[in-house]
């Protein structure tokens, strides 16, 4: 994965952000969208994209263009800095493919105390009823 390339491929858009900031917040445009088009990436090959496809179905539009956003800071370009941040790290751990899962034999003593806990329920439940009449 190449992350300049990656990088060259986003799309910014400065919006004006909530919160503290005071009257300043009402004239600077400080928090930052991010927008990837997932499916017209040049940086990502079409293995990575199928694998992204599926680890980050709910965080996409129905185009298949990931946004994230960011207005932490005051400061446009640290708002940036740290949404770039955010999907490095986001398109890193999406490329990473889950282990299989191996299915494993249930041991025969786990097996045993089951059986076991079992009959000692069934047992504590039958010395309550009456006995039999004869």
């Amino acid at each position: 994965m190449n992350t300049t390339a990656l990088i060259s491929e986003l799309t910014f858009k400065a919006v004006r952000s909530s919160g503290a900031g005071g009257q300043n917040v009402n004239k600077v445009a400080s928090k930052v969208e991010l927008y990837f088009d997932l499916n017209n990436s040049a940086a990502l090959d079409e293995a990575q994209k199928e694998l992204l496809l599926k680890t980050l179905k709910t965080k996409l539009t129905k185009e298949q263009i990931l946004i994230l956003q960011c207005e932490e800071s005051r400061s446009q370009h640290k708002n940036k800095a740290i949404v770039i941040e955010r999907f490095l790290e986001l398109i890193k751990s999406g490329l990473v493919k889950p282990k299989k899962r191996k299915a494993t034999k249930i041991p025969k003593s786990a097996i045993k105390k089951r059986l076991k806990a079992k009959r000692d329920q069934s047992d504590k439940k039958a010395f309550r009823k009456p006995p039999p009449v004869d």
